[in-house]
C-alpha cells in the first residue's frame, strides 16, 4: 500500500480510538494528517471507505503475524493455535477493535456493518482451516460447529474473566482454556451428534467462486510456510525468504497484484530451485497461475 495513503489510516485511526467515528469528521482526518482534501479524496471515496480499508489493513497485519508462527512449526500442534490466537487477541486490544466494531453496528450503514460480518465470517472460515489441521478428516463434518462454538466460548471468557479480574495478564489462561474445552467438544462430535450448522454454509457465506479463491489463498499460505522451512540452511536464506515475503504479500493483501513483479520475483526463486522439494515448488508455480489470473 502507499506509504502516504497508510499514513493517513493510522492516523484517521488515532481519531477513531480518540473520537469515535462518527464524531470524527473529515475535515479532522484532513487537519490531523497534514492532506489536502483532493489527496483524501484521492485515496477514499469517503469516511466509510477509509474505516473499511482500516480494517482491510488490520486484518491482513493479524494474517501475518498468525501464518509467521506456523514457519517452521507442525500446523497440527494446538500450542502453536494458542499462539495464533493470543495474537488475534492482543491485535483486537490493542487496535482498540471492539469498540469500533460495536460503533459500526450501531450505525445504520449498512456497507460498514457488512464489512464487519464479512470479517467476522472470514475468522469462522480460518478456524475451520486450522481445526481441520488440527482434528483431522475425520471431524470434517463438525468444524464449522467447532470454529463457531469456539469464538462464543473465548469472547465471553474473556469478556467476564476481565470484568472479575480486571486485569488483562490472564489472556494466555483464558485462550488456553478455552482451547481446552473445544478440544474436549471435538473428541465427542461423531459420536451420535449431527452438525449443528453444514459445512455446505462456508459455500453460501462465500459464494463459489470467492470460496475456490478463499481455498486456493489457504494453500498459498500453507505451501509457502513448506517452503520456508526447507531454506533455513542456506547462505541465501534472507534472500529466499523475502522473496517467498514478497509473492504473498502481493498475492494475498494487494488489490491489484503486480504480475509482472511477482513473476520476476519467481524467476529469481527459481534460481535456487534445487534447495526445495519439487512438489511445494510446482505448487508455488500452480497457485501463482491461478491468482494473477
Amino acid at each position: 500500500m502507499n506509504k502516504r495513503k497508510q499514513h493517513v489510516i493510522t492516523k484517521a485511526h488515532g481519531l477513531f480510538i480518540e473520537k469515535g467515528f462518527q464524531q470524527t469528521s473529515i475535515q479532522d482526518i484532513l487537519d490531523y494528517s497534514g492532506i489536502s482534501k483532493g489527496t483524501f479524496y484521492n485515496y477514499f471515496s469517503s469516511k466509510n471507505e477509509l474505516l473499511i480499508e482500516l480494517f482491510k489493513s488490520i486484518y491482513s497485519e493479524i494474517e501475518k503475524k498468525r501464518n509467521d508462527l506456523l514457519i517452521s512449526q507442525d500446523p497440527s500442534n494446538i500450542e502453536i493455535f494458542i499462539k495464533q490466537i493470543e495474537i488475534q487477541m492482543i491485535e483486537n486490544k490493542e487496535n482498540k477493535l471492539i469498540p469500533l466494531y460495536e460503533e459500526v453496528m450501531m450505525s445504520n450503514d449498512e456497507d460498514l456493518k457488512n464489512s464487519v460480518k464479512r470479517g467476522q465470517l472470514k475468522m469462522i472460515y480460518w478456524l475451520h482451516g486450522r481445526f481441520l489441521d488440527i482434528f483431522g478428516e475425520s471431524k470434517r463434518p463438525y468444524l464449522l460447529d467447532c470454529a463457531i462454538t469456539f469464538l462464543g466460548i473465548l469472547h465471553h471468557n474473556l469478556r467476564y474473566y476481565s470484568m472479575v479480574n480486571n486485569t488483562t495478564t490472564g489472556l494466555h489462561r483464558v485462550v488456553h482454556y478455552s482451547v481446552d474445552r473445544i478440544v474436549n467438544i471435538a473428541e465427542e462430535l461423531g459420536k451420535g451428534h449431527k452438525p449443528l450448522f453444514q459445512p455446505e454454509l462456508l459455500k453460501v457465506w462465500f459464494p463459489e467462486h470467492q470460496c475456490g479463491i478463499q481455498n486456493t489463498k489457504q494453500e498459498l499460505q500453507h505451501t509457502v510456510l513448506f517452503l520456508k522451512q526447507q531454506i533455513t540452511d542456506t547462505t541465501d536464506q534472507v534472500k529466499y525468504q523475502e522473496l517467498l515475503d514478497f509473492i504473498q504479500e502481493e498475492l494475498l493483501h494487494s488489490e491489484s497484484p503486480r504480475k509482472f513483479l511477482i513473476k520476476s520475483a519467481f524467476a529469481s526463486l527459481k534460481e535456487g530451485e534445487e534447495l526445495f522439494e519439487e512438489s511445494h515448488f510446482n505448487k508455488l508455480e500452480e497457485l501463482i497461475e491461478k491468482l494473477i489470473v
